[in-house]
């Protein structure tokens, strides 16, 4: 499987928040993320990442859950899962986590695979994430 890596900035573009009443510092939140990749591997390079994600926090330690989708263009498009940890140091809040292809279309059709990222919130509404693991094409499984 080739290795990947790669990096992008990310505006919420959409976020709704809420505060249970069942403990004390308990927040939960859903947002949409949009932004493009940057890598080295021309595939992914310049493709557009938007992702949702559902957050579960309480008193700056939580859980992230959820999807993401990538469109490269006429070459198709990737999507998968991803969850990971979430932690708040004073303004800080990142997550560091796994994420898994769970297919694509076009020349991204089969794709398996996954790695590791991490995302820093920068402000209220922008987001930097880093990311590396390995994929495989059906169309390379194939050879």
């Amino acid at each position: 499987m080739p290795s990947i890596k790669g990096s992008f900035s990310g505006t919420i573009t959409k976020q709704s928040a809420m505060s249970p009443s069942d403990q004390e510092n308990h927040e939960m939140s859903i947002a949409e993320v949009s932004g493009t990749q940057e890598s080295p591997d021309p595939l992914w390079n310049k493709s557009r990442v938007t992702y949702w994600a559902v957050t579960d926090m309480q008193g700056g330690k939580g859980t992230q859950r959820g999807y993401f989708n990538n469109v490269h263009g006429d070459k198709g498009r990737d999507y998968g899962t991803f969850e990971g940890k979430v932690t708040v140091a004073g303004s800080k809040t990142t997550v560091e986590g796994t994420y898994k292809f769970v297919g694509g279309d076009g020349e991204f059709r089969g794709l398996t695979g996954g790695g590791t990222f991490r995302t820093v919130l920068k402000t209220e509404t922008e987001v930097e994430c880093s990311w590396e693991g390995k994929y495989a094409l059906a169309k390379a499984q194939t050879r």
